[in-house]
């Protein structure tokens, strides 16, 4: 079980450090361009939304990273 347990908190860790980054993405992508750029928003908000699919799949890992903790 030892094996699961650091394969998971690595994605734990990998996943984290994603989600993390696809957050300044997002963050750089608002403070760019035009203030009534409607492509702007367009591009902000997918980025945005792939910060939560990853935040997701994050805590996913943390609860199989936990189920496998002996």
């Amino acid at each position: 079980m030892h094996t699961a347990n650091t394969i998971f908190f690595i994605c734990v860790i990998v996943s984290g450090l994603a989600t993390l980054g696809m957050l300044f993405a997002g963050l750089v992508s608002m403070s760019r361009g035009s203030v009534n750029s409607l492509e702007r928003a367009r591009g902000s908000n997918k980025l945005m939304w792939w910060r939560v699919r990853l935040q997701l799949v994050t805590i996913g890992f943390i609860l199989l990273w936990w189920m496998t903790k002996s």
